[in-house]
């Protein structure tokens, strides 16, 4: 942005950030899990700038919710996943220690209940899920971006949204409920960059969609026509003919002109009739 400003250059700029998933206590955890799944590992591993980042759900809802998440993962990439080859690569070494430091730190290395298994040597990290993880913990403070997702539990599911208001915006919000309330809530209250209801990173390839962030998580949008939007100068042209002149317009500004253009500004089409019948 900083070396297109010196041109004049219209820029897109689409980030990333802590997408969130909410998970209400109403819904096909059979369906949610294998959604949430094939759009956390199946986008290149969790590698991928609109996988879901964490979870937010009851403290009701998690127990079911973790344990059907446990079988679609072994059910996806079987019972040691670094052996499956349906299962990406960490992208390089470097990205990988940055990983393994997430997971060691001291305030999270109690909250692994699934997965962490490392293979350095081949770049490979196991699904990995994270149960109330601290809120100042470093998993929590950056974009994952990687194979591990923290599970945060709420006393009510409408917490979710303070829980996700308390951040920076992110690129992409899921929410996955039959409460039509809530979904009207969540879309309202929550600012993020796109958003998807019962599903998750599908939005990403719809044509029609624009695609982008908001305040960390980028600015403008992209995709289809709006790409081309994008980087198009809209030029307005206005042509008149040379009839139709408001004297109202031109000087000297008599009390009936200013009364006149009032009204006009206004829209008080009454007020713009008695002025230009008036004298003064």
């Amino acid at each position: 942005m900083a070396a297109a400003a010196k041109h004049l250059t219209p820029v897109v700029m689409e980030l990333g950030g802590k997408s969130p998933v909410v998970v209400d206590s109403d819904v096909d955890l059979k369906v949610v899990t294998r959604r949430i799944v094939v759009g956390k590992w199946g986008c290149n591993n969790g590698q991928a700038c609109i996988a879901p980042d964490y979870i937010v759900t009851t403290k009701s809802a998690a127990p079911k919710l973790v344990e059907a998440l446990k079988t679609t993962l072994e059910y996806f990439y079987g019972k040691d996943p670094l052996e499956s080859e349906d299962l990406s690569r960490i992208v390089n070494s470097n990205h990988f220690g940055r990983l393994a430091k997430l997971l060691d730190d001291d305030k999270v290395s109690d909250k692994i209940i699934y997965g962490g298994n490392q293979d350095e040597k081949r770049l490979k990290i196991a699904p990995t899920l994270l149960l109330d993880v601290p809120e100042d913990s470093l998993i929590m403070k950056e974009e994952v971006f990687g194979p591990l997702l923290p599970i945060i539990t709420v006393d009510k599911i409408e917490d979710s949204l303070a829980v996700i208001n308390s951040r920076t915006k992110p690129l992409a919000a899921y929410l996955f409920t039959k409460n039509k309330k809530l979904e009207r809530l969540f879309v309202e209250t929550v600012s993020s960059g796109g958003m998807l209801i019962n599903d998750t990173s599908l939005h990403f390839a719809n044509p029609y969609l624009p695609f982008g962030g908001v305040g960390e998580s980028g600015t403008g949008s992209y995709h289809g026509k709006f790409s081309f939007d994008a980087f198009s100068h809209r030029k307005p042209v206005l042509s008149r003919s040379f009839g139709g002149e408001v004297e109202a317009r031109y000087p000297p500004y008599t009390s009936r002109k200013k009364k006149m253009m009032r009204a006009l500004l206004a829209g008080n089409i009454k007020d713009l009739v008695i002025a230009f019948f008036s004298k003064s």
